[in-house]
């Protein structure tokens, strides 16, 4: 097993002191919004077996099938298929969906025929895989996730009493609920931007004057979050586009699966985010990069319904897994109470990341290695490893 030394991205929505905090860290004054654990080729992890650091990516792709596991590197192919993070958002993200694995192949091959530079500002597709991804909250942590049914939405456009948000309610109303989201997501993504601008600025003061008058109404804590929206994106299309979705607030330990199609964005708070190796994303608002309005309603999945919170599920071992649809990655927590544990499953690689407490990790051959909060471990497939608490460790790996 290798202690990972990881990098921090410092984009403009991250935190200043929430990764430090976790990390017993001075801030540096910077926004630390994601750090990276894996083998991703925009940020690898290093790792040290006594010839000094070296890029994960480059430790997996010497031996795919010792380090990852045979069925693993069968079956993705000679690289870890997954990314862990840790995830700090002082300030909303981009609202934004990702396609699935079919879309992302043609819409990267359609690219790369056309020769689209790889690093244009106009350019949607990086690669050709889906990004399937899982936030687990670490504090409580707010997002937006999916449509919400289309009469509750006519009902909040209603109760906000603007003008220019009535004949969206209507629609919602009128017709099929797929077919109404869908005209109306197109119609506030395609309105005339200065008419759309002034639409965002009256229903943010709406909604923040529901929020502020009436705290008890059903909508007022989604209220409040549009109005924080358009704070900081003022006249963004994405802060009329976002009042169509769930709003959602999680408790540590709770998570959120996001699909392909769903639209979505994060709010605020730390969490533990896994996602299939990809940096496939499209945006649809509450962001100054680039808005692919064609190839946007093309991905999106104009499906209503509930966000689908998830509470880990106990497994064998003392293992509380969170169940996915996909193989690429599996996200599991152990609460370590004092001793040691049960050894882990060793058919895949997997990264280690203690959340709290002090987590020692023991292996076969008597290696150990000790995890603070915010630190992380890469174990090969096929290591044994019994982890001791107390504290609190996250497991990633592959599905299977």
């Amino acid at each position: 097993m290798d202690l990972l030394d990881n990098t921090v991205k410092t984009y403009a929505w991250g935190s200043v002191t929430a990764i430090p905090e976790l990390l017993g860290t001075e801030p540096t004054g910077e926004p630390q919004a994601e750090l990276w654990m894996g083998a991703h080729p925009g940020a690898p992890s290093r790792v040290d077996r006594g010839a000094g650091p070296v890029s994960l990516a480059e430790v997996i792709a010497a031996d795919p099938a010792a380090e990852l596991g045979g069925a693993t590197a069968e079956r993705f192919g000679p690289r870890l298929p997954f990314l862990l993070k840790l995830l700090a958002a002082q300030s909303p993200l981009s609202l934004q969906v990702h396609p699935d694995r079919t879309q992302a192949e043609a819409g990267y091959a359609d690219e790369e025929r056309r020769g689209v530079p790889a690093d244009a500002p106009h350019r949607t597709y990086k690669d050709a895989n889906h990004k399937p991804e899982l936030i687990c909250a670490l504090t409580p942590f707010e997002g937006l996730c999916g449509f919400r049914p289309a009469a509750a939405t006519a009902d909040l456009l209603d109760g906000l009493g603007v003008d220019q948000l009535k004949p969206y309610a209507d629609l919602l109303r009128a017709r099929p609920e797929s077919g109404a989201l869908r005209e109306v997501f197109t119609a506030v993504l395609t309105a005339d931007p200065a008419a759309v601008a002034d639409t965002a600025a009256h229903a943010a003061e709406a909604a923040d004057r529901l929020a502020t008058t009436r705290p008890d109404h059903p909508h007022a804590a989604a209220c409040a979050a549009y109005a924080s929206l358009a704070r900081h994106y003022p006249g963004d299309p994405g802060v009329v586009a976002a009042m169509l979705l769930n709003h959602v607030r999680l408790a540590p330990g709770e998570a959120l699966f996001l699909g392909a199609g769903v639209p979505h964005a994060y709010l605020h708070g730390l969490g533990v985010e896994i996602m299939a190796n990809s940096d496939n994303v499209l945006r649809c608002g509450l962001t100054p990069k680039h808005v692919d309005v064609p190839e946007l309603l093309r991905i999106v999945r104009f499906e209503a319904g509930d966000p689908g919170v998830l509470r880990p599920a106990p497994e064998q071992g003392g293992e509380e897994r969170y169940a996915t649809p996909i193989d690429e990655f599996r996200l599991s927590r152990y609460v370590l109470t004092g001793g040691p544990g049960d050894p882990l499953p060793t058919g895949a690689a997997q990264i280690l990341l203690c959340t709290g407490g002090r987590v020692t990790l023991r292996a076969e051959d008597g290696g150990e290695l000790v995890l603070d909060p915010g630190r992380s471990a890469y174990v090969p497939a096929g290591e044994r490893i019994v982890p001791a608490g107390p504290g609190t460790l996250f497991r990633a790996t592959t599905a299977g």
